[in-house]
C-alpha cells in the first residue's frame, strides 16, 4: 500500500506532533545548505550529506516514530547542469550523497534538472477558495524578465549535460541500492528567462528513462506538473508503472502558461482515478502532499507549505487511499 509521508525538518517541532497525530508514519527529509559554506572548503564529514549527518537525521526521525526513506534536498549541481568547469566536483558531491544514503538505508533520492531557476511562481498570494492564499504562474508577466547570469541555455545543452551526469551517478546508485527519482520542471515550460527546461513532457520523461536505462533511473511523479503535461494522467501513471519511485500528490487549475495551485479536492485532476492507478501498478512507495494553500490562521512565510493546509491534505489523501484500496 502507498505510504503517506510529509516533508519535515530534521529536529522535533510542533509540525512533527501534528503530522503524527494525523497518523503519518513516514517522512521526506532534507538538509540545510545555508550554513555549510562552499562544500569544497568544508571537511567531507561536516557536509550536510555526510554519513554522520544522514545517520543522525535518520535516527532522530526514528526516535520520533517516523520512517525515512526519501531525501529531497540536493548538493550544489548548477555547474553540472550547465556543463561548466568543475562540474565533476559537483557530481562527486552527488555521488557522496548517494553512497551515504545507501549506507544508512535511505532508498530514494529526489533530484531535478532545473539550473539556476528552481520552481518558479509569479504570485504567492493568488486568491484561493474561501480567501486562502495559493501560488500561481502567469507567463505574460515573465516576457520581459531578464536573462539569468547563465545567459541563454538550450535544451540540447541540458540533455547533453544530463546524460554526462547520469552516466556518472547511475552506476553508483545501482551499487548503493538507491533509486533516483527525477522531479519535473516547475512549471513544465521552456524557455524561462532564456533557460531551457527539459523535464516538461511525458515524451521527455520517456527519453530520460531511455537515456541511461537502469533500475536506478526513474521518476518523481509530481502531479501538479504532470497534469499540466497531459489530459490523461491516470494512463500516464500506468504507462510509467514501476519507474515511479516517489509521488508528489497535488493539483492545479489552468495551463503551463497560466495556472494556480488548488486544494486537493478542487483542481483539474481526477485524484480518485490517479489513486486507483497507483494501486493498479502496485506502487508501495512514498507519496506526500505538496504545495498546499495557506489557510486562515496560518502564515504565508513559506508559501505552499503552511501547517494547516498540510493537515487538510493529509486527511483528504488518507480518505482517498482508504476508499480506493477498499474497492
Amino acid at each position: 500500500m502507498i505510504k503517506i509521508a510529509e516533508v519535515l525538518p530534521s529536529h522535533p517541532s510542533s509540525l512533527w506532533k501534528m503530522v503524527k497525530q494525523c497518523g503519518v508514519d513516514d517522512v521526506v527529509a532534507g538538509f540545510d545548505l545555508g550554513s555549510s559554506g562552499d562544500p569544497a572548503e568544508v571537511h567531507p564529514d561536516q557536509r550536510p550529506w555526510s554519513f554522520t549527518n544522514l545517520m543522525r537525521m535518520k535516527a532522530a526521525f526514528k526516535d520520533g516514530g517516523f520512517n525515512c526513506d526519501v531525501i529531497e534536498a540536493r548538493p550544489p549541481l548548477n555547474k553540472a547542469k550547465l556543463g561548466l568547469p568543475d562540474r565533476d566536483q559537483e557530481i562527486e558531491y552527488a555521488i557522496d550523497l548517494i553512497r551515504n544514503m545507501g549506507k544508512v538505508g535511505i532508498k530514494v533520492w529526489c533530484h531535478e534538472w532545473m539550473p539556476v531557476l528552481n520552481w518558479t511562481r509569479t504570485s504567492t498570494v493568488a486568491p484561493g477558495r474561501g480567501g486562502a492564499y495559493v501560488t500561481g504562474y502567469d507567463n505574460e508577466l515573465m516576457k520581459n524578465a531578464p536573462l539569468t547570469d547563465a545567459g541563454e541555455v538550450t535544451e540540447d545543452q541540458l540533455w547533453d549535460n544530463l546524460k554526462y551526469y547520469l552516466e556518472k551517478i547511475v552506476p553508483v546508485a545501482e551499487e548503493a541500492g538507491v533509486q533516483l527519482a527525477m522531479h519535473p520542471d516547475d512549471p513544465p515550460l521552456s524557455p524561462i528567462r532564456g533557460m531551457g527546461r527539459i523535464m516538461r513532457s511525458v515524451e521527455n520523461y520517456q527519453r530520460l528513462i531511455d537515456l541511461v536505462p537502469s533500475e536506478a533511473n526513474g521518476i518523481c511523479l509530481c502531479q501538479g506538473n504532470f497534469t499540466l503535461m497531459t489530459e490523461e494522467l491516470p494512463d500516464v501513471i500506468r504507462h510509467f508503472g514501476d519507474k515511479i519511485y516517489f509521488v508528489h500528490f497535488r493539483d492545479v487549475r489552468g495551463t503551463p502558461d497560466n495556472f494556480v495551485e488548488t486544494f486537493h479536492d478542487e483542481g483539474k485532476t481526477d485524484m480518485h482515478a490517479c489513486m486507483q492507478a497507483y494501486r493498479d501498478i502496485g506502487f508501495e512507495g512514498v507519496l506526500r502532499p505538496d504545495h498546499v494553500p495557506t489557510m486562515e490562521g496560518d502564515d504565508n512565510n513559506n508559501p505552499g507549505y503552511s501547517s494547516i493546509g498540510r493537515l487538510f491534505a493529509i486527511g483528504y489523501i488518507k480518505g482517498l487511499r482508504e476508499a480506493v484500496y477498499a474497492e
